[in-house]
């Protein structure tokens, strides 16, 4: 496969990595066929996560349709079907990174692995694409947490991967980003006023235009809105009926609703959100509220 020239000045210096790779065995020039769950660097390579954070999809509150779109991409995407990049957006802390990790629960092992890199990492997208393409596994990238400062050139890589390149990406690749942003690069005022009237028609401006685009190539968009009241403290129960007391007398404490709800909401309000971050939060925060004391002996 060979690779648009564009990416050229993006190039690694094969011969140095493979001399640092060489005083470093712990870090590898191709993926580790028998990891579900790798780091992406350029001037590292890859790098085993050997606990990674999973989640069963059971465990999933309130994101049963955005589970039940994602899981059937991620089907399609291993029965070698036609199947779409996605970006998940939405507020923080309301279940993105957990759909993710859920995913990895179920799918991942000798058809599928997930390669997580952040946005330093683009910068060597191509040569990434390149290794990837030549393995006999699907592997999905994730990129967490995704945005772009104005002027930032890192994502042009990523359009291209996603689509407009004259390279077509390879079959055993999908892209999955979280995002706050529903668009990934910043909008300002002055964008909007770039916008003009033709023929009664409202055109917006080229860089609205640009905004835009590199969300328009995500073929699955997944909203995340903030969870309702009731939703937050649904998440909080499900995580303190999991608590366990010393005693059968402490571990009614903990999950006695009369006591813990009324804290529950108090300590969302003092955070301003009612994400099941918060509530997971909240659930330790509850646990360690009620243990006993213990007593340190003076020397």
């Amino acid at each position: 496969m060979r690779f648009n020239s564009r990416f050229k000045h993006h190039s690694l210096d094969w011969q140095a990595l493979i001399e640092q790779l060489n005083q470093n065995p712990r870090q590898r020039l191709t993926p580790d066929p028998r990891a579900i769950a790798q780091r992406w660097q350029p001037a590292q390579g890859f790098t085993v996560i050997r606990e990674p954070a999973l989640i069963e999809p059971e465990a999933l509150r309130h994101r049963e349709r955005q589970w039940a779109q994602i899981e059937r991409n991620t089907r399609l995407f291993l029965e070698g079907k036609q199947a779409n990049h996605v970006l998940l957006w939405g507020a923080r802390g309301t279940g993105k990174s957990s759909l993710i990790r859920a995913l990895l629960t179920r799918y991942g092992g000798k058809n599928l692995g997930m390669i997580e890199l952040d946005r330093a990492g683009l910068i060597g997208l191509a040569d990434l694409i390149q290794i990837l393409s030549t393995q006999p596994r699907h592997y999905i990238l994730f990129l967490d947490d995704l945005s772009f400062e104005a002027n930032d050139p890192s994502y042009k890589g990523l359009k291209a991967l996603l689509d407009g390149s004259l390279m077509a990406p390879p079959p055993n690749l999908l892209v999955y980003a979280s995002s706050n942003r529903r668009h990934l690069l910043p909008e300002t005022m002055q964008d909007n006023l770039n916008a003009s009237m033709e023929d009664t028609e409202l055109h917006e401006g080229d860089a609205i235009d640009e905004k835009v685009s590199l969300s328009e190539r995500f073929g699955l968009w997944l909203a995340f809105h903030p969870f309702s009241q009731e939703q937050y403290l649904d998440i909080a129960r499900n995580q303190i009926a999991q608590l366990q007391g010393e005693t059968p007398e402490l571990t009614a404490i903990l999950r006695d609703e009369a006591l813990w709800r009324q804290e529950a909401l108090k300590f969302a309000r003092l955070r301003g959100s009612r994400s099941g971050r918060v509530a997971n939060q909240f659930a330790r925060f509850w646990q360690g509220e009620n243990l006993p004391e213990t007593n340190t002996p003076t020397p």
